[in-house]
């Protein structure tokens, strides 16, 4: 049993919900990446997604490109971001889930990329673009070093969808709140509770709810029936503007703590 799965069992006996913040990782600084991960463990963070930057990312909105953007002018890899979780480790036991599109993994080399996240002390990978029905290999690789495999599922997914990607996900289900790329919006769905409660009719594992969850009151909502809540776009927006500042993690923390503080007292 690795760190996610773990934490979701923790959540589940004292009948509280996943708060799971994702971060670019690299934007401002790999530096200041590591220092938003501790701040953002202490803030109430259950799991922590680091994007691996990409110049292509197809399912980003804007705020999450420029960040992807921002990282790669400084040059960060995915070599470098498995360097800096190694170095976290001395620091922090948050689960970690790399988000990442299955080029760069393509590029790393799938033979080294599972060993090498199993040495860093990666708890999960969520390549947005690989299937199920493509990621053999990937799977069996990362399976066999107890890392999780987490999957997407849409407001589009059929029931034949949703019964395939839950058996393969390993960790938690990943549900994508809306159809689109990422980014804020208003108010959650009104077809996301039922979604949800859809999905957990074809399996038992937990369910994290992400894209567009900005505001406390949208984790408050999301944590009455799912098992986690995914916040993005929003914290990496106020990263960009903070920008590379000592003050940076702890104004990020202050605004996650209100999503997590919300989605676990839900």
């Amino acid at each position: 049993m690795n760190r996610i799965e773990a934490r979701f069992q923790e959540l589940r006996r004292q009948g509280r919900k996943a708060f799971i913040p994702y971060i670019a990782a690299g934007d401002p600084t790999l530096e200041r990446t590591a220092e938003i991960v501790v701040a953002l463990e202490e803030a109430g963070a259950d799991v922590v997604e680091l994007g691996i930057p990409f110049s292509d990312p197809l399912a980003d909105g804007a705020v999450n490109q420029e960040a992807a953007l921002r990282a790669l002018r400084h040059g960060t890899s995915l070599r470098d971001v498995l360097g800096m979780v190694q170095t976290l480790r001395k620091r922090s036991q948050v689960p970690i889930v790399l988000f990442t599109y299955f080029n760069p993994v393509h590029s790393y080399g799938l033979d080294r990329f599972g060993p090498d996240c199993r040495a860093a002390g990666v708890d999960g990978v969520l390549c947005v673009d690989l299937p199920p029905e493509e990621a053999g290999d990937y799977k069996a690789s990362l399976d066999a070093l107890d890392i999780a495999t987490i999957f997407l599922l849409a407001p589009t997914s059929t029931d034949k969808r949703i019964e395939t990607v839950s058996r393969h996900c390993t960790g938690f289900v990943y549900y994508v709140s809306r159809t689109g790329v990422t980014g804020e919006q208003a108010r959650v769905g009104v077809d996301v509770r039922a979604m949800v409660a859809k999905i957990k009719q074809h399996t038992d594992k937990p369910v994290a709810v992400g894209f567009g969850i900005s505001k406390p009151e949208h984790a408050a909502e999301i944590a009455r029936y799912a098992d986690g809540v995914i916040v993005g776009s929003a914290i990496v927006r106020m990263i960009g503007e903070l920008g590379d500042s000592p003050e940076t993690a702890s104004k990020v923390a202050e605004f996650a703590k209100s999503l997590a503080d919300a989605a676990k007292h839900a």
